[in-house]
């Protein structure tokens, strides 16, 4: 395939029925945004530029495609006049009528390159000045339809709300993703009208120029005509989703990953997972989240931008940008907010929750605990409902226990404040200073029974348990 591609995406639409104070094409399935996801596809092209056409909430969509891709031209299209009008506006931004010009629709989530690719080279064998990636569907309403002639020869295509009824009766429709010779695009499109029912100035009307000069006008089908779709409402977005989760979660199971549900597991597509990982009922794993081999995660767990270890095990839990070490165990409810990182061995347990804290190889942190801006050494324990009181109203502050210490239940720690290696605390302890390595800190005063073999009144169960009648002479 040529090395001289120039592709433009169309980005400048509104949306109108999204309803959304969001340009469409940022809306998000799969981790990434409908035009990242084509963004992604036309990378894969490896092109020798890039240009989106923005208009509409073109302060958001601008920003978010130079984030994706660095390189781009950004066109501007401040009235949408229709398609011809902004691929014409894309191509004095690329500033080359050379090689091949591909456009492509910024709402179609599931393109892939491959798929750009193999299109591009059957325009570029066919020697076409205009090819269009066309599909064969059941229901073609609401596109525009490939017209042939009787020798089968691509005439024109033809938009719905100007199609003829014979017309609309034909099945093979236009995805919106052409490709050009790049000479006759510049020549063809200042000669593109907008006599037609929108008003608009339509791209697909090149195919008419070239049909009269003669030159050859090719449209492939794609057989994954799925890919092309694009969404307009929520309605759509949604379908959109459950098909790209689909296609992402059957590839995974294709790879070695074992997947006990797939109609309820969501996985992004930005993850990666080894071979051997087992993702149980209810598993979402968002985002740049990375699982290695023999980890099993689920049920119900949510991870999001998280790295976990091999063999490691996720159950009921929720993690944001945290790292779980090989072996490591996170339990029902265990919440880990970002910056959390759990060595080899680690453990969090049930109604844990951590933040920007370091628990080291084999340490545990059961349950009922709060663990924040923390150091926990290698084999230390946390006893149960411990609270590490990082916040004085002004300043966070950290906490440091050392290797092999035992805390007790129901510590505080109140930070800055290190107990040292081997040391130990008491229950219901409130650590306000250091503890030196290897001893033992008790904050409660002693233990003191009192009394409780008071008068009752007649009937009190309490009373009864003590032996005590409850009730005194001349009571009534």
């Amino acid at each position: 395939m040529s090395s001289d591609l120039t592709v433009i995406v169309l980005a400048a639409g509104g949306g109108t029925r999204m309803k959304s104070k969001t340009a469409k094409v940022l809306h998000e399935i799969g981790g990434r945004s409908m035009v990242g996801h084509v963004l992604a596809a036309v990378e894969a092209l490896s092109p020798a530029r890039v240009v989106a056409v923005v208009g509409h909430q073109r302060e958001q969509v601008g920003p978010h495609i130079e984030a994706l891709l660095p390189d781009v031209t950004l066109a501007v299209q401040e009235d949408q006049q229709g398609t011809g009008h902004a691929v014409r506006i894309a191509l004095a931004a690329a500033g080359t009528t050379s090689g091949i010009v591909l456009v492509a629709a910024g709402d179609t989530p599931l393109l892939r390159g491959e798929s750009l690719r193999a299109f591009a080279a059957e325009h570029e064998a066919a020697q076409c000045a205009v090819s269009v990636l066309s599909g064969i569907v059941d229901d073609p309403f609401g596109y525009g339809r490939i017209v042939r002639n009787d020798e089968g020869d691509v005439e024109a295509i033809v938009e719905e709300r100007d199609a003829t009824a014979d017309q609309r009766s034909i099945h093979e429709i236009s995805s919106g993703i052409l490709a050009f010779d790049a000479e006759f695009l510049g020549d063809a499109l200042p000669r593109v009208g907008n006599d037609n029912a929108k008003g608009e100035y339509y791209l697909t009307d090149t195919v008419a120029l070239a049909r009269e000069a003669g030159l050859t006008v090719g449209a492939f089908p794609i057989e994954d005509w799925v890919q092309t779709e694009g969404a307009n409402d929520r309605v759509q977005l949604a379908h959109l989703g459950r098909e790209l989760n689909r296609r992402i979660v059957e590839e995974w199971m294709r790879e070695g990953v074992t997947v006990m549900d797939p109609a309820t597991t969501w996985v992004d597509a930005d993850v990666k997972l080894s071979h051997d990982v087992t993702l149980l009922p209810g598993t979402q794993l968002l985002g740049a989240t990375v699982v290695a081999e023999d980890a099993v995660i689920g049920p119900d767990a949510t991870l999001k931008d998280c790295e976990v270890g091999v063999g490691a095990r996720v159950v009921r839990a929720h993690g944001e940008l945290a790292v779980n070490g090989d072996g490591a165990r996170e339990r029902p409810y265990a919440y880990l907010r970002p910056n959390t990182r759990l060595d080899a061995g680690g453990k969090i347990g049930t109604f844990v929750e951590t933040k920007n804290s370091h628990i080291g190889e084999g340490a545990k942190v059961p349950h009922l605990s709060y663990v924040g801006d923390a150091e926990i050494g290698d084999g230390t324990n946390i006893g149960a409902g411990t609270i590490f009181a990082n916040y004085d109203g002004t300043h966070k502050h950290r906490t440091t226990v050392g290797k092999g210490a035992k805390t007790g239940a129901n510590n505080t720690f109140v930070a800055p404040v290190t107990i040292g290696d081997g040391a130990m605390t008491g229950g219901g302890a409130v650590v306000r200073r250091d503890v030196p390595p290897g001893t033992l800190a008790v904050s409660g005063g002693p233990q003191r029974n009192l009394d409780r073999r008071t008068p009752r009144r007649a009937g009190d169960r309490e009373a009864a348990a003590m032996g005590d009648s409850g009730a005194d002479e001349g009571e009534s």
